[in-house]
């Protein structure tokens, strides 16, 4: 959401293009595996149900990062060149069915386990 410098209305794209992403990958996906016949048209319904689920987590986080503040606090401290470099290859999970729905659920219990709160 930060890329070369973080402006409101890339924080606003970035949420609404996760926002899409789930609606219309999991619409797409359940319609064609409810209406499909053919093995090959249901695995990729289910694997883009899987892979629009991935755009849940993120959406979430995007909202988090859009209040006031939040965005700034969260990359204090931070060499966000170097990041950005690092998400580049880590941003291909969202490709992985289900994958960042199961590092959310991971996190959160793991956050929940050390006392804390924070994303």
């Amino acid at each position: 959401m930060y890329g070369s410098r973080g402006t409101t209305r890339r924080r606003r794209i970035i949420l609404a293009e996760f926002l899409v992403g789930v609606v219309v990958m999991v619409t797409w996906g359940v319609w064609l595996l409810s209406s499909s016949n053919d093995l090959g048209s249901r695995a990729f319904g289910l694997w883009l149900t899987g892979a629009g689920l991935n755009y849940a987590p993120l959406s979430t986080y995007a909202l988090m990062l859009m209040r006031r503040g939040a965005l700034d606090a969260e990359l204090a401290g931070v060499d966000t060149d170097r990041e950005l470099r690092r998400y580049t290859v880590l941003q291909l999970w969202v490709f992985v069915p289900l994958s960042l729905v199961v590092f959310t659920v991971r996190d959160t219990l793991a956050r929940r386990r050390a006392g804390t709160t924070a994303p």
